[in-house]
């Protein structure tokens, strides 16, 4: 069992940055202010409880860094078949680099090559916290530190139609924080126990645009690209909400 419930990553009062449990509560939008149960260690080494307390100036991507960020393309049957696209036999895999990543809270700078047909899909994105090969799927579970909030912010002009892309997907996905994450890594005990059984939503300035759930697999439709000033919310069920704003340079 996790040493954490939803563990965060924050600067305190004193500017210096801290691991923390924020426990048994969903990680909200006023979560500044409020305090952590601090934690000593990594996600490389792993984490010990203290009988600290700190309190939250700043939320942090509650992931400093990482090597890659592997993503599964056409993961929803029926927002493949929106997009007039196959469901393959085998996962689409593409990768962004480690320069996507980003956390909650914080602008997504977007060049102007890439302001035209901007878009947004709210992820539940697996953090692995233990290195392994030829893993078995009875035991990944193994392998898993926990869960968070993802926002997969695409520039479809470099993607669609695909005999503009090559088919490929990860160049209009791989700029610099075009992988935000947070605001929080939440235990599968946090989440309800099954992975499979999620609810999540995305905002555009408060209006939903997405909805579906990891048991049915159903995305519907969105209403338009964002454009500069937007402010995105993607919510799943159990972590909290990821908020970014979109800034165009």
């Amino acid at each position: 069992m996790a040493v954490f419930q939803r563990l965060i990553r924050f600067e305190d009062e004193d500017g210096q940055v801290q691991w923390g449990d924020f426990g048994s509560e969903e990680v909200g939008r006023d979560v500044e202010g409020k305090t952590a149960h601090i934690l000593n260690g990594s996600v490389e080494d792993g984490f010990k409880k203290t009988d600290r307390q700190g309190k939250i100036k700043k939320l942090l991507s509650p992931l400093p860094h990482t090597p890659i960020v592997l993503c599964v393309g056409l993961n929803y049957k029926q927002h493949a078949e929106e997009g007039n696209l196959a469901v393959p036999t085998y996962p689409a895999i593409f990768m962004k680099p480690p320069t996507a990543l980003s956390g909650p809270n914080t602008p997504i700078s977007i060049h102007p090559d890439c302001q035209s047909q901007l878009d947004y899909e709210g992820e539940l994105t697996i953090v692995i916290g233990k290195t392994g090969k030829n893993i078995q799927a009875a035991a990944y579970a193994d392998h898993v530190l926990g869960y968070t909030v993802g926002n997969d912010v695409s520039a479809r002009n470099f993607q669609l139609p695909a005999s503009a892309s090559g088919g490929q997907f990860g160049y209009a996905k791989s700029f610099d924080g075009f992988a935000p994450i947070g605001p929080c890594i939440a235990s599968q005990e946090a989440i309800g126990g099954d992975p499979n059984k999620i609810r999540y939503w995305t905002k555009v300035n408060g209006e939903k645009r997405q909805e579906t759930g990891t048991d049915d697999m159903i995305w519907t439709d969105p209403k338009g690209f964002v454009k500069d000033g937007d402010e995105v919310e993607i919510y799943v069920e159990g972590i909290g909400s990821l908020v970014n704003t979109i800034k165009f340079e």
